[in-house]
């Protein structure tokens, strides 16, 4: 039986989403919050806004209203920011059957609670399947069809091996897992990573800094990650260290750009008002912080990028910090977040 499915949400990412699925499936809507836009759209089958190279397949609705978009689906791609997935979940709240699959593609977390999307969703419908997508996947490569790999994440096994079924095609190719805490946190926490990254080319240094910065942000990534619950493995594998060195080193990558214009002077105030997109890794950044104060985690790269972000702190006074913090070990802060994180699973 032919499956319905709604992508709630129309920028970069949730356009190459909603195309994807068209192009294999007969029943695919996508939501489009302005109402002008939706009418571009629905006339040019392009999303010059956000995807413009893109072109969408004729058989894919395309709607600004939210429930007549998500009637009767079968499964709903939520592809929409982390501080807009409470608002848009509980609009849908009631329209959406109890059995319907919730597929989160935002990585984020909440403002003020810092719950993951997950989680998010959880607390709006308890009774549903809920799975998570993540991984080196940038809309604009993936809607040239160019091959990409991704992870679909639940902790029901039938559930992600049924996303992945739908979502599978000869250009992209899903792998599931039933880590959802640490796919979920390792796309959410690379955007800081990214930032740093911008940072690092902006203020005109090389591949060596670039290097490090991104081997030690993958490391207090994990150490977070494994005293939140997640597994080392995770960040091994494409949703960790993959999707790090897409949204690190790519010239599609917001988060990078962002770092560069912070490394030239421009504030996070003057980014934020000059781009059309959501910069999750501010948010991020915060979220870390508190999570990483709360939880004892030592994070030096996001505690300096959050005194860039917050404190106004220079990008040259926190390279500097990081630089001349105390020497340690490589591995002994890993090692040691992964022994507390075994402990706290026995007990």
């Amino acid at each position: 039986m032919s499956q319905r499915i709604a992508v709630i949400g129309a920028g970069s990412w949730g356009t190459a989403l909603a195309r994807l699925l068209a192009q294999k499936h007969s029943h695919v809507s996508l939501w489009v919050r302005q109402a002008e836009l939706a009418e571009t759209i629905r006339a040019t089958r392009k999303n010059s806004a956000y995807l413009p190279d893109a072109v969408l397949p004729e058989q894919l609705l395309i709607t600004h209203d939210l429930h007549e978009a998500a009637a009767g689906a079968d499964v709903l791609v939520l592809v929409v920011p982390s501080h807009a997935m409470r608002s848009i979940a509980e609009q849908l709240a009631g329209h959406v059957f109890k059995q319907a699959i919730l597929l989160s593609c935002a990585k984020g977390f909440e403002n003020g609670t810092n719950l993951r999307m997950s989680e998010v969703l959880a607390s709006v419908f308890p009774d549903n399947p809920i799975a998570v997508l993540s991984g080196p996947n940038h809309a604009e490569e993936v809607a040239l069809d160019y091959p990409t790999a991704t992870v679909i994440a639940s902790q029901d096994e039938a559930t992600s091996r049924q996303l992945q079924q739908l979502f599978a095609t000869p250009f992209f190719r899903p792998y599931t897992n039933h880590d959802v805490v640490g796919v979920e946190l390792a796309g959410a926490l690379k955007n800081i990573i990214a930032l740093g990254t911008g940072i690092v080319d902006g203020l005109g240094y090389g591949d060596n800094t670039t290097a490090a910065l991104m081997t030690r942000g993958l490391a207090e990534i994990a150490r977070l990650g494994m005293m939140m619950g997640a597994e080392a493995q995770t960040f091994a594998g494409l949703a960790g260290v993959g999707d790090l060195i897409a949204t690190c080193t790519s010239r599609h990558s917001r988060n990078r750009r962002a770092g560069q214009a912070l490394a030239k002077g421009q504030t996070r105030e003057q980014i934020e008002q000059e781009t059309n997109m959501v910069v999750e890794g501010f948010r991020a950044t915060r979220a870390a912080w508190d999570l990483a104060q709360k939880l004892q985690v030592r994070m030096p790269i996001t505690e300096q990028l959050y005194g860039v972000l917050f404190e106004n702190q220079s990008p040259w006074q926190a390279t500097s910090a990081l630089m001349t913090r105390e020497n340690t070990a490589e591995c002994e802060e890993t090692l040691f977040a992964q022994a507390n994180w075994m402990e706290k699973k026995r007990l």
